[in-house]
């Protein structure tokens, strides 16, 4: 039977990137960036995860950590046209149960990411979270960051990373190529900025998790993306951070219009919603400084009253 996603119980609640003096830098965070290879797209409706990829890395760029392996879905893998996976390459595999202390430990002290993370989300929900894995874990979307932030034709993840770096990202539709691609695009997210990206949402939290020495399949697959990394940490995700070119929006998007279809009309009511919040924000400002600018006026005012004619009124109440 499938999973029940129950209202508040959800693995990751989201939070967002913003150019605005509020939250935590961004760079001083650690992330988890986390990818799933899957027999459909709803787990209400039977989906289950058959692969899945975590890579740990800081702000600045650099991975500590991957972690992947073929995942035992107890029924058919279908799909096999877009992941590659077929019945008998998940024979053997860990099941999703047998992996939740492995992934507290990846996820423990970091915000979880995802290029459209919302899918992400509702597999960890469905079939991670009944197995013991933590609910409202922080998290953050790269597809919606990326949409609040630059102008682009397309966001998907292959299109994006070309438009943005260059090349085109190896090991499409493997969960480890996927999230090594994701994490590059949010290292250089984070190392182009025009200015200090901040965190607002849901802060990290320790998980406690003692990993057992799970047991993992890796695929076997072209272009090298199912090889485990070496245990050191290496300086980026796959590649140097490069220069993005001038695609970054004047007025950032509120993140939580960005989500879903984000055709022609949703981009116009976001960008006309940051643009009515400029507007308001421009003439709080200038209220403001109307407003202390009276009252510095009054108060030089006062400041600036002859004293001795204070004296004199005092005099005139005085005895005769």
């Amino acid at each position: 039977m499938p999973h029940e996603k129950r209202a508040g119980h959800e693995a990751v609640r989201m939070g967002a990137l913003t150019r605005r003096r509020s939250g935590r830098c961004a760079r001083d965070l650690e992330y988890a960036v986390v990818d799933v290879e899957t027999t459909g797209l709803c787990p209400e409706q039977g989906a289950r995860v058959c692969e899945i990829a975590v890579i740990r890395m800081r702000g600045d760029g650099t991975v500590t950590r991957e972690f992947t392996t073929l995942v035992d879905p107890r029924t058919a893998v279908t799909g096999q046209e877009f992941h590659g996976i077929a019945d008998g390459d998940v024979v053997g595999a860990p099941r999703a149960a047998e992996l939740v202390a492995e992934l507290r430990s990846l996820f423990s002290g970091a915000v979880l990411v995802g290029h459209n993370l919302d899918f992400e989300n509702a597999f960890l929900t469905g079939e991670f979270v009944p197995a013991g894995l933590p609910t409202g874990l922080p998290g953050l979307c790269t597809l919606r960051t990326l949409r609040s932030q630059v102008s682009l034709e397309r966001y998907s993840l292959a299109r994006a990373s070309h438009a943005l770096g260059g090349d085109w990202p190896t090991g499409q539709h493997t969960a480890l190529g996927d999230a090594r691609a994701c994490a590059q695009l949010l290292a250089e997210l984070l190392h182009n900025a025009p200015g200090r990206l901040n965190y607002v949402g849901p802060e990290p939290v320790p998980l406690a998790a003692e990993p057992d020495g799970v047991r993992t399949k890796p695929r076997r697959s072209s272009a090298g993306t199912a090889r485990m990394a070496d245990p050191a940490s290496r300086p980026v995700p796959v590649r140097e951070l490069r220069s993005w070119p001038g695609v970054w929006r004047r007025l950032e998007l509120d993140p939580r219009l960005c989500a879903g279809r984000f055709g022609a009309e949703e981009r116009e009511r976001a960008v006309a919603r940051a643009r009515a919040v400029s507007r308001r924000r421009r003439a709080l400002l200038a209220g403001a400084a109307f407003t202390a600018a009276a009252v510095a006026t009054a108060v030089a005012a006062v400041l600036a009253r002859p004293r001795g004619g204070v004296r004199f009124a005092a005099g005139l109440s005085g005895p005769h």
